[in-house]
């Protein structure tokens, strides 16, 4: 079990914040929410309350996937929200760095997920009892074994997009869960991030699109 050592700087990024929602740019290694041990409380939601005491978390990233999250301001607008996400009316496109290179510039992974119970939190492809999973990606650049991808995932499921990229035999550099050991030791962490949300406002109904970029590292 690794050691819980969050970021705290910046220890909070709010990219756009109005009386009923906030877009925040959440850091590798802090939590979306807090953990059952003392020692995990520190999490984004956490930390957004503390600015804003009605901040109600509405979606989750992984601890170690970076990049936008949005949280509701009232329990109609957490409601309103929350069905936006169920009914997939919004939409998220996410940026990884690969382990090598797919041979097509696009795709699709259509692969059924489960929780590989004995070892969760880890997720694992079961075609008999796995619930149905679907992700598009497509190529943006490659070099020195490794390929910059961006994803939509079509489905919401824990791990999808980690989990569907090790089963095509690429797996995100630096995923202490799936990566191989070369895989693993390419990056020092996970290099997944959120880059962009786009929905209805749950009140006005106007069209919103946030976007946050990866390091400049991950291009080079």
């Amino acid at each position: 079990m690794r050691e819980y050592c969050p970021p705290t700087e910046p220890f909070l990024s709010v990219v756009y914040s109005d009386d009923a929602l906030l877009v925040l740019d959440k850091p590798s290694g802090l939590l979306s929410v807090p953990g059952r041990d003392p020692a995990h409380r520190d999490s984004l939601a956490s930390r957004a309350q503390e600015r804003f005491p009605d901040a109600l978390i509405v979606h989750r990233l992984d601890m170690d996937t970076s990049g936008l999250v949005i949280m509701a301001r009232s329990p109609e607008v957490h409601r309103k929200l929350s069905t936006l996400f169920q009914n997939r009316q919004v939409e998220k496109i996410y940026c990884a760095k690969v382990w090598g290179e797919p041979g097509d510039d696009t795709g699709e992974i259509d692969l059924p997920l489960i929780c590989d119970w004995p070892n969760r939190p880890r997720q694992k492809v079961d075609f008999e009892v796995g619930k149905p999973s679907l992700t598009r990606w497509e190529k943006i650049s490659a070099t020195d074994g490794c390929s910059l991808i961006r994803l939509k995932p079509v489905t919401g499921r824990s791990h999808q997009l980690r989990v569907h990229l090790q089963a095509i035999g690429h797996p995100i550099l630096g995923d202490p869960f799936y990566a191989h050991p070369q895989a693993l030791a390419a990056a020092p962490r996970l290099l997944l991030h959120a880059t962009e949300l786009a929905l209805a406002h749950p009140e006005t109904g106007e069209w919103l699109h946030f976007s946050s970029k990866p390091e400049r590292e991950w291009f080079q």
